[in-house]
């Protein structure tokens, strides 16, 4: 006998007042208590109040096995759905700890891959919330099945639509892989864990050497890893700073970042710049600074702060316009280039690149960091990632030499020579093969080696005097036309501004080809 209207809607009411309960009101609860959020808290956490909509509510595991055909809960493990973000739409996920500790199934993997697929068409950025521990042992290799057609959607994504995760719980095993393939992984400070194999398989754990934080916690992925690209203090920063980095991207790879109007001024002059160089060409200062003192209103968002702090990469506006910042540090290793460092920048510029974010370099780079562990670790693959990476990349690409640029470093980021578009350096800067004294010691050893000891060293001196006068400026590059500019600091906004709006509309055709060979 059918039913009446009444008693559907009656039902429908009440699966869906099931479906949010998730694992039950007692797991749900252990979870706030452990300072964490369910699902559904931090998708309202993240999204415009009253935009979300939900898919897949009813969606259960088809597994029978291990008596889980007495456990079918409404949305297997996950929250899936679309809502909003300062009125811009996005597609999101969250898993939920409280359904089987947030384990990824087949079909807890297909329901995410179904919304990631259904971003790729809409062409709208992802935002997923990882908090599982890894695949789900019920489901044997059926759950790797699903699994593995999520992976594939999310390659599939990448570099189409902007995707963020945000670690908020241990994440465990293949899921750790989903979580790393984002744009940008964002780790809440105190829960937020990645481990590719788990603390109860790792002999360091099981001996005590180590706890799970000390494997895969936050600051470990942030400093040693490179995996985390912020740490968030609680689930609330997290969100926040998801939805900053948001306001910096495209809703895809054909359309122009979100543009913001900004009150400084474009012409703004930068006269604190003038002396922030040192006269010592050896002592350091905070790259930073000069950063914030040129960008629309100090503000600089700076990524991968904790890893491979000798490089500085990050997003700020130009009059409005989203930049993407790479600058060396000389306060760190003198700004020299190392392996960690090559790696951190090129993916940040591929990424800039893939979402027509334009490129603002600021050099001050003596070279490639020398040693055995550099040259064994493979410095020459990973240096060479960098300057694939900027001789790759058709955004607009602007460069400004503050006082170092030396040899091979000098190529790798973003020199002329790359078809970067606009070059401009400080009176400060040198472009050269190496430093003066360094030059002297391998052009004149014989003439230095041929005179009195005690004339040795005011030899030297002399040449390297002479060499500096030679070449140790930027007005020999410039006179070759591998700088377009030689410019006063206190100009230096004013110019990179006039330059971006001229370069804007800049396209540039290669030949056909499937992808370049990166060398990985």
């Amino acid at each position: 006998m059918a039913r009446d209207s009444s008693e559907a809607l009656e039902d429908l009411r009440y699966k869906r007042s099931q479906s949010k309960m998730g694992g039950g009101l007692k797991a749900q609860e252990a979870i706030r208590v452990s300072g964490r959020g369910t699902a559904r808290d931090r998708i309202r956490m993240l999204l415009d109040e009253d935009s979300f909509i939900e898919l897949d509510t009813f969606l259960t595991h088809r597994t029978s096995d291990n008596g889980m055909f007495m456990h079918h809960t409404l949305g297997d493990g996950v929250v899936c759905g679309h809502g909003k973000i300062n009125g811009r739409r996005i597609y999101c996920f969250a898993q939920d700890f409280s359904v089987h500790g947030g384990s990824m199934g087949e079909m807890h993997a297909r329901k995410i891959a179904k919304v990631v697929e259904m971003a790729e068409r809409a062409r709208v950025p992802l935002i997923g919330i990882w908090d599982g521990g890894g695949q789900r042992a019920h489901d044997g290799i059926s759950s790797l099945g699903g699994t593995g057609e999520l992976l594939d959607k999310l390659v599939q994504c990448s570099g189409r639509i902007p995707m963020i995760s945000l670690v908020l719980g241990p994440v465990v095993g293949v899921s750790a892989l989903g979580a790393s393939l984002a744009d940008f992984t964002i780790l809440g400070n105190e829960h937020g864990q990645l481990f590719l194999s788990s603390p109860l398989e790792t002999p360091e754990c099981i001996s005590g050497e180590i706890d799970a934080a000390g494997l895969g916690g936050a600051n470990l992925h942030a400093s040693r890893s490179g995996i985390a690209c912020l740490i968030a203090e609680d689930e609330d920063e997290a969100c926040a700073l998801a939805i900053d980095i948001l306001g910096f991207m495209p809703d895809h790879n054909m359309a122009s970042p979100p543009h913001e109007k900004s009150a400084d001024d474009p012409c703004r002059l930068n006269p604190d710049l003038e002396t922030i160089v040192p006269d010592n060409p050896n002592r350091p200062y905070d790259m930073v600074k000069v950063i914030e003192e040129i960008v629309d209103d100090g503000i600089f968002m700076e990524l991968f702060n904790s890893y491979a702090e000798n490089i500085i990469i990050g997003f700020a506006r130009l009059d409005g316009m989203p930049v993407g910042i790479i600058a060396n540090q000389p306060k760190v290793l003198a700004g020299c280039l190392d392996i960690d460092a090559a790696v951190k920048a090129a993916r940040f510029i591929r990424t800039c690149d893939a979402f027509n974010i334009p490129l603002v370099t600021f050099e001050d780079v003596p070279g490639f960091l020398p040693g055995v562990v550099q040259e064994w670790g493979g410095i020459i693959r990973h240096g060479a990632k960098l300057l694939f990476a900027y001789a790759e990349a058709t955004v607009p690409k602007l460069t400004l030499v503050t006082r170092k640029a030396y040899g091979g470093a000098y190529l790798a980021m973003s020199c002329k020579h790359l078809q970067s578009d606009y070059n401009v350096a400080w009176p400060t800067a040198e472009l050269a093969v190496m430093g003066a004294e360094g030059a002297v010691n391998v052009i004149h050893r014989r003439d230095i080696a041929a005179v009195p000891d005690d004339q040795k060293e005011p030899t030297r001196l002399r040449l390297v005097d002479e060499y500096k006068s030679k070449f140790g400026d930027p007005y020999v590059a410039a006179r070759n036309g591998w700088l377009d500019d030689v410019i006063e600091p206190s100009e230096s906004r004013l110019r990179l501004i006039r330059a971006l709006n001229i370069l804007k509309s800049k396209r540039e055709w290669s030949p056909p080809k499937k992808h370049g060979n990166i060398p990985l």
